[in-house]
């Protein structure tokens, strides 16, 4: 009888360990459980992209003399433009595009010696001019800057009002430059754009394709002004959202 138990409890003994074996030999293939699955990687967004198609005007590159055509203040009502913007004495203001330094010089005087003026524009010869200009009507408060199609350049935090005047169309790429502007804007400044209505090309752009690019941009539409001596030309004003 010792001896029959004792066989049987071996038997028990062999056959738990065949069957651990088993089990241990063909875990690989039992299925892996959602907790220990690994996680399959969730893509990176892309950034949307900001570069645009449409065609463009190329910059003027003549005489920058031309600005200063006898009247021009008066068509634009430039002071008027002046009093939307908010800029008066002591103010920071960006001139972006500025050609020949016409509107930096007019500005230079509003904000006055505790304001300061920066001319930004992508071509030497008009950094020069401006820089001439500046020595020849003791303009101190101005200062040039040679910007690039995408960013103007200005110190972060430095400006209270920016004017693009009759620029806007000549910006090769509008929404990165916009966004790259918005990192010299104070707290509550204001961007002006005047232009004229066109196809992008002949040196205008209409009104509501500067409005979407400005919005992707970051900025609100904050007012829209007819009041330029000119059908064709309007004057927009924006904020960061």
């Amino acid at each position: 009888m010792k001896k029959f138990v004792i066989g049987l409890v071996a038997v028990k003994l062999t056959f738990l360990i065949s069957l651990a074996a088993l089990f241990l030999t063909g875990q690989g293939d039992f299925p892996v459980s959602s907790q220990t699955r690994r996680k399959t990687p969730t893509p990176t967004a892309t950034p949307a992209d900001d570069t645009i198609s449409r065609p463009t005007s190329e910059p003027f590159k003549g005489d920058l003399s031309r600005y200063d055509r006898e009247g021009r203040a008066e068509k634009l009502q430039i002071e008027r433009v002046m009093d939307l913007l908010g800029i008066a004495a002591g103010k920071s203001v960006a001139d972006i595009g500025a050609g020949g330094g016409w509107f930096s010089a007019i500005a230079s005087k509003r904000v006055g010696e505790k304001g300061i003026v920066y001319a930004v524009d992508v071509n030497e010869d008009a950094i020069k001019y401006i820089n001439e200009r500046k020595e020849k009507e003791n303009l101190i408060n101005i200062r040039a800057i040679l910007g690039t199609t995408e960013d103007p350049l200005l110190p972060k935090k430095s400006v209270d009002a920016v004017l693009i005047l009759n620029t806007y169309h000549e910006f090769g790429q509008p929404v990165k430059l916009m966004k790259n502007l918005r990192a010299a804007l104070k707290k509550d400044a204001l961007v002006g754009i005047i232009d004229r209505d066109g196809r992008g090309d002949d040196h205008g752009i209409d009104q509501q394709t500067i409005i979407e690019e400005a919005g992707k941009a970051g900025y609100e539409l904050k007012g829209t002004y007819d009041f330029v001596e000119d059908t064709m030309d309007y004057f927009l004003i924006f904020r960061v959202k």
